[in-house]
Parts: C-alpha cells; structure tokens; sequence
C-alpha cells in the first residue's frame, strides 16, 4: 500500500505542475475572459453560423493566443481594443458583459463593430467603459434611441453611429468636450442639434435624418453634405433661410397696400423716389462693405503678423515650476547688416582691423576676415534677449554662415576663447558647431553653418495646414536629443559647461531633417533654475554646476511636452505655463487631453504617449534633485523608441477603424 501510494506521487505533481502551468500563461484574468466569450456568443447569435475568427473560447488566453480582433497593450496584460469589423456578426450588441467588469471597463478604448447586422440591448451600461475613445458601430441594424449615459464617455474621440435606424433626440454629446468626429448620416433622428464645439469637431455629418430647425452657431464650418437631408433643417450652410431670416416687420397686407399708386401718393412717397433711396442706400451699403472689407483686412494681416511674429522671433526666460515665464518677441524684418545697426559703430572701430575671427573646424570659412563678415550681405533672422542672430552670404568663400552675436555677456575674452575651443574638442553629430567666433572688449561672434530648414519650433508650431509631424518622427527626435544632451553633459560635467538655454527654437533640422543642439554653452545657470546669466565667471562652484545641468532636464522635459501636445511653451490661456498646465490635468485626472490632435487622429499609440509623458513630468519636476539624469531620460526614450519600433502594424487595429 506504502508503495502503491509512493507511486502515485509523480502522478499528482504531474497535475499540480500541469494546474500552474495552465494558469501561469494566462496573462487575462478568468472573469474577463468568460465576459469576453459571452460578448462574442451575444454578438454571433451563439455561434449559430460559420464565422471566420479564432480563439474566444474559455481555454485560451486572449492576449497569448491572439484572439481575432482582440489588440492587447504591449506591457500589462490587458485588453485594448475589440475590433469585429464586417463579420457577418448578427446577433446583439449587450456593452454590460464587458462595461460591468472592472478589468475591462479601466483598460479597452476602441470597440469596433461596423458593417455587421447587430442590435443593441442594454446600452446605457456603455457609460462604464470609462476609457473609451472610440465607438464604431455604424452600418448596423440598431434602433431606439442613443442613451443619455453616452455623453459619460470623457474620454470619448470618435463616435460613429452611421446607417442605422436611431430615432429621437440626440443625448448631450456637447459635454464630451473632446470630441473629434462625429458620423451619424442615414439615421431617423429628430429634434434640434446640439450647440456642439464644432472648432473641436475635425468630422461632422448629420444627413439623411429628421433633424429641424437652425442649424447651431459654428456648424457652417462644414460644407452642405453634412446636412443634407434633412427637410425641416435650415440655416448656414443651408441654402433654405430659416423663417425669421429677412422677414419684413410690415404687416402682410402692407405689400400689397403699397402696390397702389393712391396709397404711395397719399403717404407722400412715390415709386420713383422709392428706388432713389433704394439706390442711396445700396450705394451707403457698398461703402461700408468695402470700409468694414479693408479694417478686417488690416486685423487680419495685424493677427498674422504677430502670429510670425512669436514663432519666428520667439525666446523664452525659463522660470522655476511656480512662477510664470516671460517671453521676448521682436518684429520679423530683412536689413543689411552694417557696422551701424549690427555691431554698435565704436565696438567696430575700437577692434584691430587685422583681427581674424579664429576658425575652429570649417575649412570653408578658413581666411575670413573680420572686415569681411561686415561687408558681406545679411539678413537679420531673429532679435532676442540675449543676442542677435543674422544670415550671412559669403560670395568670396560660396557658403552661408550664421552669424549670432551675444551682448551684454561680460565673460572676459580669455575666458570667452578657453570656452570656445574647449566646446570645440566635443564632437557629436547632433550637435551644431562653432565654426568660428570673434572676441574684442566690446563684441562676440560665433559663427555657424546656416541651416535652411529651420528650428523644431518652427516644425512643431509653424507648420502649414496639411503638412504632419508624425509620431514616429517625433519619437525620433526627442531621441536624438536625449542622446546628444547626455554626450555632451557627460564630456563637458567636469568643466561645469551646461547647454543653459536649451529650448526648441535651439533644436535646428539639418539638411538631411535631422535635429541637431545650437548653441551649447553659450549661457551659464545659476541656482534659481530658471534665468541665463549675463555676467557670470568661467568657473563655477560644484552647486552652481549641478544646477545648470539639472536645468537642461527640466528644459528638455518642456521640449518633450512640446513634441507630445504641440503647444508652445509659453503661458497658456488659464494663465500657467505649458508644464504646469500639463502636470495640473495628469493630477486632476489622466486623460489624453493633453496630446496633440494630430497625433491622436494619426493613430499614434497612447501606451507610448503615455509613457513619454511621463518622462516629460519627470523632467519637469519643480524639485532639481527629483529629476533624472540626462543617461536615465535617454535610456527611457529610447526604450520607449524601440517597443515603437517593434510594435507590428495589426490590421484592424484600434485607429484603423476609421476607414
């Protein structure tokens, strides 16, 4: 018996081992996942069919096995998106098996269902799916109305209800204030429409429904398809005015009182002094027309110029996390570059007029002289706080140069060279050189290679409509940088040389687009962590160093927050600067809010978008010794480029369900 027994001890750690192996691979919770098969059972009317999927079944493991449809986040195991596009799918559409289970209702955003024959069944519990961003169930046989709880949905983007039979009112869909698109044509709707936010709307189409009345204020932003349709609809962009449009105040029978000649006499006014006045005032009209045309004309040209105005010429006096920045813009204008207006008459005059300006790595400039720059032609690029920076042409030489001139910056002349040549022994490839500077009591020249295509803030912030800035890109970016900050913090710690003024308008794109860092070293930080300094001295203390480098994070970290909302970082309308803004809504709540449309609508992953923010709040952390080191921010980075990387572009993924 002892030995039967001793026998069968294999057996059941055979089992228990089987037991834990069975459970150890799935990555889902069992809850979910029987929630999961009952949501599909519903949706294919209990498999009564043949439908083409795999997996959805209780023993498997929707993450592990790739269930048809079923997109899961690439770190935690959890579901994403369900996506069951035009499946032949014919059964019902109950959101409680899925809304009601927490595991689910806190991590799926897409849900996608279009092109199947479905009908719904206890849709308010829609309202549970917290996350949701998109909801795709158009072409469809849904019917009744849309629920109230819909309008829940905080984080809601797209909402696409088309080619169905909803009827009634619309719920309160105004309150998602983060609503894209919104496609609902070919539906039995009634009533008014909402007063949405139609600036925030990129899709709107409401045709082919029972809608009556005005269209609201804003809704001529789209063209007439997305109203048509609708008989009882009238109002811009509508070419049927609504009743109270142009409706004269005169009594109905006054029109045909005035047909009589009598009447017109005996009122002391004829026909032909009728149209006398007529004509008067279509003329008073024209004028003021034209008067009103060329005043807007004025403001428009006023607006566009002060929008150039801040991206062209934009600096920034960065500030500690609780204090407002300020920002110092001047008018965008050409100019030659004269001894007068650039180098301030008597600095030119007090510099030996056979100095050279000391050329540290282009062979192209070798020779150059002083008197040269001045005669060459230029064009004043841009005038900040600190300096000025100016195109140059060089014909003698065949190349164009940048000129940045530094004033009130008093670092003694030796100092300003041993600077100067010590920058110029740290090579990076992202890094912009000095090609050559000047240096006399009064002046300091630094010289670079001009680079035509611009600054990142003027990719990020001054891009013409149309043109993107994609993700992956951006990414990309936000790399490089981090890279070529940490080399450069790490050759140049023991020298205390921070950037001090790193910003985006200093990120420049080379002739291949690729970012490179300008002006390195050029500002010293002290310990408030926040202004450049004017008139400090060449060597700093062990503190002082520490803070200019810390500053650089921080500076970085706003430049990450740049590339993920695509807002400058200039104080925003509720008053706070772009990183306070930022770390104000994660607190309150996290939501994808704070990221730029365009990368939303692009299908940029927010697991990543995620994850970068919340390098950038780290970055931007009011506490200097809280924040990471420029290594830590680049291996972050670049770990969260890498799963970019490899993430694998799945075919009905969850921003794929707009086409």
């Amino acid at each position: 018996m002892l030995l039967c027994n001793m026998k069968l001890i294999p057996i059941w750690v055979h089992f228990i081992s089987l037991f834990f192996l069975l459970h150890t691979t799935k990555s889902v919770d069992v809850d979910a996942i029987n929630s999961l098969v009952s949501f599909f059972e519903n949706l294919s009317g209990n498999f009564s069919q043949s439908i083409p999927v795999s997996g959805w079944n209780h023993d498997s493991d929707p993450c592990v096995s790739n269930w048809t449809g079923i997109v899961c986040y690439d770190q935690t195991p959890s579901i994403k998106s369900i996506t069951l596009k035009s499946l032949n799918l014919s059964g019902v559409f109950n959101p409680s098996t899925i809304c009601n289970i927490t595991s689910l209702a806190t991590s799926i955003v897409v849900i996608g269902l279009d092109n199947n024959n479905l009908h719904g069944e206890n849709f308010d519990a829609i309202a549970n799916c917290k996350k949701l961003t998109h909801l795709n169930i158009n072409r469809n046989q849904f019917s009744g109305k849309l629920p109230d709880s819909l309008s829940e949905l905080n984080n809601l983007k797209r909402l696409e209800i088309s080619d169905n039979r909803f009827t009634g009112d619309l719920p309160s869909l105004p309150r998602i204030s983060g609503l894209i698109d919104f496609i609902a044509q070919n539906n039995l709707f009634s009533g008014s429409i909402p007063e949405f936010d139609f600036d925030n709307l990129e899709t709107f189409n409401v045709s082919n429904n029972n809608f009556s009345g005005r269209i609201p204020p804003g809704g001529d932003r789209f063209t007439p398809t997305s109203y048509l349709g609708n008989p009882k609809l009238c109002g811009v962009p509508l070419p049927n005015k609504c009743k109270n449009e142009n409706e004269s105040a005169t009594p109905p029978n006054a029109a045909q009182n005035s047909n009589s000649p009598g009447d017109s006499k005996k009122n002391g006014t004829t026909s032909t002094e009728i149209l006398m006045y007529s004509g008067y005032a279509l003329v008073g009209l024209a004028l003021i027309i034209v008067v009103v045309f060329k005043v807007c004309k004025r403001g428009k040209q006023k607006e566009k110029s002060v929008k150039e105005d801040v991206i062209d010429n934009y600096q920034s006096k960065e500030e500690d996390a609780s204090a407002t920045p300020t920002f110092v813009s001047n008018e965008l204008k050409s100019a030659v570059m004269s001894k007068s207006e650039v180098f301030v008459g008597n600095s030119v005059e007090s510099a030996p007029v056979s100095s050279s300006l000391i050329v540290l790595t282009s062979p192209e400039v070798n020779g150059l002289k002083f008197e040269e720059l001045l005669k060459a032609p230029a064009e004043l690029l841009g005038r900040g706080k600190h300096g000025s920076v100016y195109k140059v042409n060089c014909e003698e030489q065949g190349t164009t140069l940048a000129v940045k001139r530094i004033k009130d910056w008093s670092l003694p002349s030796n100092d300003f060279k041993l600077r100067m040549k010590r920058l110029n022994h740290v090579k990076h490839p992202n890094l912009l050189p000095v090609v050559a500077f000047y240096c006399s009591r009064q002046e300091k020249l630094l010289v670079y290679e001009y680079q035509p295509n611009g600054s990142l803030f003027k990719l990020l912030h001054g891009m013409p409509m149309g043109q993107t800035f994609d993700w992956s890109s951006r990414l990309g970016v936000a790399s490089t940088i981090a890279e070529a900050l940490a080399f450069m913090h790490d050759e140049l710690h023991a020298d205390g040389i921070a950037h001090g003024n790193l910003k985006s308008s200093n990120i420049l794109l080379n002739k291949n687009m690729e970012p490179c860092i300008s002006e390195y070293g050029l500002m010293t930080m002290d310990n408030s962590d926040s202004t450049p300094l004017t008139n400090n001295i060449f060597q700093f203390n062990a503190d002082q160093n520490e803070f200019g480098f810390k500053a650089d994070i921080r500076a970085l970290g706003v430049i990450l927050l740049e590339l993920l909302t695509g807002k400058m970082p200039m104080v925003q309308n509720n008053g706070m600067d772009l990183a306070t803004w930022v770390v104000s809504v994660v607190k309150e709540e996290w939501t994808v809010e704070v990221f730029d449309r365009a990368l939303i609508r692009e299908g940029a992953s927010e697991e990543r978008m995620v994850n970068l923010l919340q390098v950038a709040i780290k970055c931007v952390d009011r506490s200097p010794d809280s924040r990471p080191s420029i290594n830590q921010v680049a291996s972050m980075i670049n770990n969260i480029k890498e799963e970019d990387e490899r993430s694998i572009d799945v075919s009905g993924s969850p921003y794929d369900i707009r086409n």
